[in-house]
């Protein structure tokens, strides 16, 4: 997540309209009810002018990191995008969205990616005893603390599907 505020929603459960960038690809309306359920006021779009007025915007994921970059470019949404991390409000990247954020991947060829982080994505290297794509339940290591996992324990578990993972240059980002 990036922006001085990690909370969408406010302790208190407020209503905060979060936009959720339609980009042509994505998780959409899973992002929508999950939002939902922790009661923040959620829309879907690729309006620039809600983009722009929004407490939070969420960049979901699902899809490869060329096509997603091409859909971005060709709706015009890379500069609203950036605008809206350059303000320093709540940004979360999940999945393919978290992956567009770094310089560039690997996937499909090389892929230029939005750079606000520096580094790139990779694939899995293939071996006989990792099965590609990962897919399934594992524990994380909580390398540093964040209010999105703050009640988390350190190897809780998770549902991963994914091919590729990121190598950020300064790994105080990870």
């Amino acid at each position: 997540m990036i922006g001085g505020n990690y909370l969408f929603c406010d302790t208190y459960k407020r209503m905060t309209m979060i936009a959720v960038v339609d980009y042509g690809m994505g998780n959409l309306k899973s992002v929508e009810k999950g939002l939902k359920k922790v009661g923040c006021e959620v829309l879907i779009t690729r309006d620039f002018a809600k983009i722009k007025e929004s407490r939070g915007l969420v960049l979901p994921g699902v899809g490869s990191f060329r096509d997603c970059m091409r859909n971005l470019k060709e709706r015009k949404l890379i500069q609203p995008i950036l605008n809206f991390i350059a303000s320093g409000r709540p940004f979360l990247g999940i999945c393919l969205g978290m992956q567009i954020l770094f310089s560039e991947s690997e996937e499909f060829g090389k892929s230029r990616g939005l750079n606000i982080i520096k580094g790139r994505v990779v694939r899995f290297p293939l071996q006989k005893e990792i099965k590609i794509p990962h897919m399934g339940w594992n524990t994380v290591k909580i390398k540093k603390t964040c209010p999105l996992l703050k009640d988390t324990p350190d190897e809780s578990y998770f549902y991963f599907v994914h091919s590729y993972y990121v190598v950020p240059e300064d790994k105080g980002v990870i």
